[in-house]
C-alpha cells in the first residue's frame, strides 16, 4: 500500500466526542506544540502512505468495514504512558478496548493488510516526544479524567500542510 512520493498519508481513527473533546484539546495544548494538528482521537489506522489510485479501493474497503460494524461504548479514565519503550502518555481506554481491537483488525485486512509498527493499544494521546517534565505533567493532570460517549463512527483522515483533514466519516450500520 505504500505509494510514490506523489501518493498521501492517510490514517483512520475514531475522534472523541464532546465535551471531552474540548477537555482534551486544550490539556494537549499545554503539553506539545503540535496538538491542533487533529482532534482527540483513538488511532484505528496509524500513518500509511497511498497511492492516488490505492485511496479509492481503501475508502470502498472501509464501507464495507463500516456496515459490517455496530456502534460501542467506549469510557476512557485516567492516564498511562508507554515509556520506556516510547516517551509518550495517554489517557487509558477502559471500555471499549475489544471493539477497538476489533475495528482495528477489520480495517487492517483485505487490502489493507499491513503490518503494525507495534501491537494495537487503544489510547488518546496526550503527549509525545516531549521533555520527561511534560510527559509528567500529562500523566498527573489528567489521572482523574474520566469520560464516556457512543462511537458511532470513524474517520479516514489525510494529512495535508502539516494537519490532518477529515476525508470522509464512515457510519456504522451493523
Amino acid at each position: 500500500m505504500t505509494g510514490p512520493a506523489r501518493g498521501r498519508t492517510i490514517g483512520v481513527a475514531i475522534v472523541i466526542s464532546s465535551p471531552a473533546r474540548e477537555i482534551l484539546e486544550q490539556a494537549r495544548a499545554g503539553y506539545e506544540p503540535t496538538a491542533g494538528q487533529m482532534p482527540p482521537h483513538v488511532t484505528v489506522l496509524a500513518p500509511l502512505d497511498v497511492d492516488d489510485e490505492t485511496m479509492t479501493a481503501v475508502v470502498r474497503h472501509l464501507e464495507r468495514v463500516a456496515l459490517a460494524t455496530k456502534p460501542f461504548s467506549l469510557s476512557m479514565r485516567g492516564t498511562g504512558t508507554f515509556r520506556p519503550v516510547s516517551p509518550v502518555v495517554f489517557v487509558v481506554v477502559s471500555t471499549g478496548v475489544s471493539d477497538c481491537a476489533d475495528l482495528e483488525a477489520s480495517v487492517r485486512s483485505g487490502d489493507m493488510a499491513v503490518e503494525a509498527r507495534y501491537p494495537y493499544h487503544p489510547h488518546v494521546t496526550l503527549a509525545h516526544d516531549v521533555a520527561d517534565s511534560m510527559l509528567d505533567r500529562a500523566m498527573g493532570e489528567l489521572s482523574d479524567f474520566s469520560a464516556d460517549m457512543l462511537v458511532r463512527s470513524m474517520g479516514l483522515y489525510e494529512r495535508r500542510d502539516g494537519r490532518w483533514v477529515l476525508v470522509r466519516e464512515f457510519d456504522f450500520s451493523a
